[in-house]
């Protein structure tokens, strides 16, 4: 199932239309790889099939399914550990100072993927506020890609996904072993609401956030889009906010209103007027 640099050349601008997402050219074999895959798995003979239907745009569903093959769903819980230990060390104490009115937080998973990472969050929130039930916390989870999110909706895990990242005292307390695999309690699941979002198309409406992580995506975009997503991420993040990009992602040079912070042995973004009254002392 060779791909022809034609039809790279097609699939290139079809993925940088649909999503934003830039494939380059070192990308080709991962490209062909993939589209062979979904060749297969759609009952086409070879990629050419599979492109000639893209190409006569008889099916909407294909093209989304080529899109999604492209997206890279790569995660497992508690990613790096060190974002997480902030929210539980120092954000989440400082929200429930600055929250005491309300007793509501909101955090986000953009670009959630199979779930784990939300319902990483999820851990850490419930062991927070388990004792304070009067408190009104929820995470949203989104992403393009619709066979992960029905994955994350699922929360269930193979043994191999479950050893990666998570502490063999929370697989006990929070999953519930099904033969081969580890299903989510429903005590963390009802924390969390999966939905899909295309981060570079128009965003729904949607509720401000007090946290947010948006983290190894921004990389597979260019500056103009990387531009766009951090205002839009300006209007749905609270003045007082923390946004938690990828350890290889910025802002800097991308959009003056973020200033990075120090906090918990890793670093965070928050709009410049919030960090500048923030106390250095807390991150």
């Amino acid at each position: 199932m060779v791909l022809t640099f034609a039809d790279f050349e097609y699939v290139r601008h079809l993925v940088r239309d649909q999503a934003a997402i830039v494939l380059e050219p070192e990308k080709h074999y991962l490209v062909e790889a993939r589209l062979g895959r979904l060749a297969q798995r759609e009952g086409l003979g070879s990629i050419p099939e599979l492109l000639g239907q893209l190409r006569r745009r008889t099916d909407a569903t294909l093209t989304a399914k080529v899109v999604e093959a492209m997206t890279t769903t790569e995660t497992y819980f508690f990613r790096d550990h060190k974002p997480f230990e902030a929210v539980r060390r120092v954000i989440l104490p400082a929200l429930l100072a600055a929250r005491a009115d309300t007793r509501r937080v909101r955090l986000w998973s953009a670009a959630c993927s199979t779930g784990q990472e939300a319902y990483s969050l999820a851990i850490v929130l419930h062991e927070f506020f388990g004792a304070r039930p009067e408190w009104d916390v929820q995470i949203l989870a989104t992403d393009i890609n619709c066979d992960v999110l029905e994955q994350a909706r699922e929360g269930c895990y193979g043994q191999l996904e479950v050893n990666r990242g998570l502490p063999a005292a929370m697989l006990v307390r929070y999953f519930q072993q099904q033969g081969s695999h580890w299903r989510v309690k429903e005590e963390i699941q009802r924390l969390v609401k999966f939905e899909v979002l295309n981060l570079t198309k128009p965003w729904p409406s949607l509720p401000s956030f007090d946290v947010i992580f948006l983290r190894n995506v921004m990389i597979y975009f260019d500056l103009a889009t990387k531009q766009q997503i951090l205002a839009r991420l300006r209007r749905v993040l609270r003045p007082d906010g923390y946004l938690f990009l990828g350890g290889a992602e910025t802002t800097l040079n991308i959009d003056d209103a973020f200033q990075r912070e120090d906090m918990a042995g890793t670093s965070c973004y928050r709009l410049r007027s919030a960090g500048q009254a923030h106390s250095a002392s807390q991150c």
